[in-house]
């Protein structure tokens, strides 16, 4: 026997055996067949035979290509042959489908023959062979599926597997319930149910029930702090009362509106806050910072899309409801805009801006004056009298006083004027200092002491300009007390590049350009409201660079009072220079009685110093005089009567 490799190509007609003993491969067209389970061989001439009549045999062993001996023709005769046991099946009667646990399937019409094993002699083979597909292809459709998909028809079910209809189904109780006893009859269970509507006895009354907490401000309609500003005192109070607040009472309006809109918020599950707006440089986002107008962890991040549709600039004071910060966040963020600067926000959009308001004189004055002792409003009053929108520069040389006389000033204004916003901002003062101006000014206080850093300096008056530019375009009237603009100025001359130029005693000149951005800032607006900005400079330090800023800011401003520090050392206050201290077109502030008065005191201090070597006897005498009398009025009447 020649065994031939499998890698080499058989001659056409040679089979080779496969692992699996159900089929034949044919090792030159790589198709199967699959024989009947007999021991007849399987014989199809042409295809699976060579020229010599070779035939292959399944076989169990390993894949190999054999070749065997010759049939003849009369030993393919007699195995094809009808046997009992291995006889083909005859081709009228189909065979037996194999029993499978599957569904029955529809007998294969008898017009469609199904075969499994064809077994064709060598007389019979047509002169050319079909293929497979070929063969399968005259047979119909259905016959060929049915043949691929034969089942075996499901066994019957037992006889008391049936099914039975619903009608003849006996009731039968549940597991666990066949001892329930049966139920009663309706009449019975339900009693006096089934009586008329009418018959029924009445209910008892049941207490109301208490509104949970939070459930008022629920069902009551959205507030917005347009309408709270139409509505009286009286009803605002009302509402209050009906939100279950008990401390409106005591609270002004304004206060008092914010304390609904906060109430308002806590009650959706929100916080109600607010902060100065900062905006990024790209102007694509910004932030509400706290009161120290700084950089802090609970700053409210703002968006792009509400800086816009509310068209907030840098330093609003921007209320609203607030949320949490999220998981991937870390600061909190803005959900609705309340108010802006305590208006409604549609409101703020159309105020103008602060550079196209017109800038005139000051024509109202603030009047100090508060009580008779303090000598200090009194004197300012008469000497160098403050207007709405003042630029006033107090040269002060150090130890002589100039904290304490802006706290005065302060307190003069706060009492005097409660409608006047007060701001007040410390540039690299001692911390004591911030302390007990905070507490002793009703009004706001913004600080930066010397031990923080410069760039803390710059961007807390930054911040504080751009607020007071905010309130006066709302049209408020703004005082700024600024102590102090030669710190200030230092400030940027650290903070800024430099720009390759020097003045004298090292100043940069692009340092001074910010300092006096704020400094110029003071205006009377035409259009209404005003800012007034109230700057201390600092002289006789011995510093170069302290005497070029003086230089720089002694002729800007509108008012000038100057402090004399061997007055404050003899403990003369305020020890203001009589003679130095002025108000530019102050006949705009006075009445023509009281600036004849003030001219009177002017000629007769300015005698006083020319009899006298010792400069200081007029500021002397001119404080002992005005201690004598109770008021402004009183005292410049008597100086009348004298003369």
């Amino acid at each position: 026997m020649k065994l031939q490799s499998r890698r080499e190509p058989p001659a056409r007609g040679e089979l080779h055996a496969a692992h699996h003993p159900r089929y034949l491969v044919n090792s030159w067209t790589g198709r199967r067949r699959y024989p009947a389970f007999t021991s007849i061989p399987f014989y199809v001439p042409g295809l699976f035979t060579s020229s010599n009549g070779h035939i292959a045999q399944p076989s169990t062993g390993t894949t190999r290509t054999h070749t065997v001996a010759p049939l003849q023709e009369s030993d393919i005769q007699e195995q094809t042959a009808p046997n009992s046991e291995t006889a083909a099946p005859d081709a009228g009667t189909p065979p037996p489908a194999p029993r499978r646990r599957t569904r029955a399937v529809k007998a294969a019409p008898p017009e469609a023959e199904v075969v499994d094993v064809a077994v064709v002699t060598a007389e019979s083979a047509p002169p050319a062979a079909e293929t497979e597909n070929e063969q399968l292809d005259d047979q119909p459709a259905s016959s060929r599926r049915e043949r691929q998909f034969r089942r075996e028809p499901r066994e019957p079910k037992e006889e008391g597997d049936q099914q039975q209809p619903r009608e003849e189904r006996q009731w039968r109780p549940r597991d666990g319930a066949e001892g329930r006893d049966v139920r009663e009859p309706r009449e019975r269970r339900w009693g006096d149910r089934e009586r008329d509507r009418g018959e029924r006895p009445e209910r008892a009354e049941r207490p109301e029930r208490p509104e949970r907490e939070g459930q008022a401000q629920r069902q009551m309609a959205p507030l917005n702090i347009a309408e709270l500003q139409q509505k009286t005192r009286e009803q605002l109070i009302e509402i209050g009362t009906q939100m279950g607040l008990d401390d409106v009472g005591v609270l002004r309006n304004s206060d008092l509106i914010f304390r609904l809109l906060q109430a308002q918020a806590e009650a959706r599950g929100n916080v109600f806050s607010g902060g100065f707006l900062e905006v990024s440089d790209d102007g694509n986002y910004g932030f509400l910072r706290g009161e120290s107008m700084l950089p802090g962890p609970h700053d409210i991040y703002v968006s792009q899309s509400q800086l816009r549709r509310f068209a907030l600039r840098p330093g609003d004071y921007v209320t609203g409801q607030v949320r949490h910060p999220k998981d991937n966040e870390k600061y909190y963020g803005l959900l609705k805009v309340e108010a802006v600067n305590g208006m409604d926000p549609e409101t703020a959009k159309r105020r103008p801006y602060f550079e196209n308001l017109t800038a005139i004189f000051p024509n109202q004055h603030l009047k100090l004056e508060t009580t008779p002792d303090n000598l200090t409003h009194r004197l300012i009053d008469l000497i160098a009298p403050i207007g709405r929108g003042q630029r006033g520069l107090i040269v002060s040389p150090p130890k002589a006083g100039k904290t304490m006389l802006l706290k005065n000033i302060a307190n003069g204004i706060a009492t005097n004027y409660p409608d006047v916003h007060l701001m007040v901002l410390l540039i690299g003062e001692r911390p004591e200092e911030v302390t007990d101006m905070q507490r002793s000014v009703r009004g706001e206080v913004v600080s930066s002491t010397f031990d923080e850093p410069v760039e803390d300096h710059t961007r807390v008056a930054e911040m504080a300009l751009e607020r007071a530019k905010r309130l006066v375009e709302a049209g408020k009237d703004v005082v700024i007390l600024l102590d102090s603009i030669t710190r200030l100025t230092r400030a940027y001359n650290l903070a800024l590049p430099p720009s390759g130029r020097t003045l004298s005693g090292g100043v940069d000149p692009v340092a001074l350009y910010p300092p006096k951005r704020l400094f110029g800032a003071a205006r009377k607006c035409e259009e209404g409201g005003s800012l007034t900005v109230l700057a201390t400079c600092l002289v006789d330090t011995g510093s170069r660079m302290d005497e070029v800023v003086f230089e720089e800011f002694k002729g800007t401003g509108n008012l000038e009072l100057r402090l004399d520090r061997k007055l404050a050392e003899r403990r003369f206050y305020p020890a203001i220079d009589v003679q130095g201290s002025s108000t530019r077109r102050e006949e705009l502030l006075l009445d023509e009685k009281t600036l004849k008065g003030v001219w009177l005191v002017r000629r007769m201090t300015a005698m006083i110093s020319q009899n006298s070597p010792n400069q200081l006897e007029a500021t002397e005498r001119l404080l002992e005089r005005i201690a004598r009398t109770t008021t402004n009025e009183e005292f410049l009447a008597s100086l009348r009567t004298d003369l």
